[in-house]
């Protein structure tokens, strides 16, 4: 699913999903770049992420795969 990402006033990570009209903070990484791994939203979500190069620019939409769940 097409998600966007990106950093509040804060810094702090976030990660939208258009087509549920969700937006949730980024709580964990399994990297601490965060591309290519799991990331733990804060309802609960792991979404996969896709190899990307640390340095990339936020916001910024991608492809991501939540797992496991409903």
């Amino acid at each position: 699913m097409k998600v966007m990402i990106r950093k509040n006033g804060k810094g702090e990570l976030s990660l939208y999903v258009p087509k549920k009209d969700l937006e949730e903070p980024i709580v964990s990484m399994e990297r601490p770049e965060m591309w290519g791994g799991l990331v733990k939203l804060g309802n609960g979500w792991d979404m996969s992420l896709p190899e990307m190069p640390a340095d990339t620019k936020l916001p910024i939409t991608v492809e991501a795969k939540k797992v496991g769940g409903e």
